[in-house]
């Protein structure tokens, strides 16, 4: 297990380090730089913003500027805020629970629905479900999140008032039922992708284990068929579906971009295109880091989760 950690963390530092540079210098390549917001104003001559460039040392070369931002960010000093000067972990941390339950709860969602109509699929080859099942896994994964979620906002707030259109809350309310109430339309927009991949995922794995010959002895024995699904089939067939929930979770991130966006809704993915429109670049690479390690991370502990649940897995 050691040996596996530390091979992994290695792994892990040199794809952050390589995702560090590539962000950060497409950033600078960006037209008009950090500084393209006070290009706008009318009262900001050159020289203000030239000994701007001073001061947050732009117009030190780029490698120099590489250099020093990531040995402050070895340090944890993350940077500050071009919009506020308040430190970009502070402005990312006001964010975080937004996403968290945005993401928490899609996939919470997606999984417990995706397993289902998979292992139904599965146990139901050929049927009216399963086909309806593939046609809708299809036509989710062909439509783009954000117009799910215009389509949301139309039927159910515009048309039938049971929604709210947007935000994480009413203002004035800050009571559970009503975070919940608002939490219900944006997380299952984003969680309708996931329920189609992992429906598709789950009954291939059901599929899969249905056919070894440990679930044709238990039925020799005389299993009942469901004692023989519950025990042997989705017990095997999860195992698979563990890593996949790791793999997923840097599309979930992408989706609660998309998701964040069209529902208002005040999340890391909303604040990442706001300080890419205001080029607040110190957040914008918080935010990518930020990102890159909780898509590491949960890659690392579902290789872990598995090699815990399945015995003949060693992790050297």
């Amino acid at each position: 297990m050691r040996g596996f950690l530390l091979n992994r963390l290695s792994q892990s530092a040199v794809l952050l380090v390589i995702v560090s540079i590539i962000g950060f210098v497409i950033l600078n390549l960006i037209p008009g730089g950090p500084l393209a917001q006070y290009g706008l104003d009318p009262g900001m001559t050159q020289e203000d913003i030239a000994r701007l460039k001073e001061q947050l040392g732009l117009n030190r070369p780029l490698w120099i500027q590489y250099f020093d931002w990531a040995w402050r960010l070895v340090q944890g000093d993350w940077g500050h805020s071009f919009r506020d000067g308040a430190p970009v972990l502070s402005v990312i941390s006001r964010h975080l629970f937004a996403t968290l339950l945005l993401m928490g709860t899609s996939t919470a969602f997606a999984i417990a629905i995706g397993t289902w109509i998979g292992i139904r699929g599965a146990t139901h080859r050929y049927s009216l479900f399963d086909y309806t099942a593939t046609v809708g896994a299809m036509v989710a994964l062909s439509i783009p999140t954000f117009w799910f979620g215009l389509v949301g906002i139309y039927v159910f707030s515009l048309k039938l008032g049971w929604l709210p259109a947007g935000n994480m809350y009413t203002i004035g309310d800050g009571s559970v039922l009503n975070y919940l109430h608002h939490l219900i339309l944006p997380s299952i927009v984003l969680s309708l992708v996931h329920v189609a991949i992992w429906s598709r995922y789950m009954r291939g794995a059901t599929l899969d284990a249905i056919s070894h010959d440990f679930v044709k002895t238990a039925r020799a024995k005389g299993l009942t068929e469901r004692r023989v699904l519950m025990k042997h089939v989705v017990g095997n067939a999860l195992l698979p579906m563990i890593t996949l929930a790791g793999m997923q979770l840097p599309s979930i991130l992408t989706g609660a971009l998309v998701t964040e966006t069209v529902f208002t809704w005040p999340g890391m993915g909303r604040l990442f295109l706001d300080s890419l429109g205001y080029s607040d670049y110190p957040v914008v690479m918080g935010l990518l880091m930020f990102s890159a390690i909780l898509a590491i991370f949960g890659n690392l502990i579902a290789d872990i989760v598995v090699a815990i649940v399945d015995p003949r897995i060693r992790l050297s």
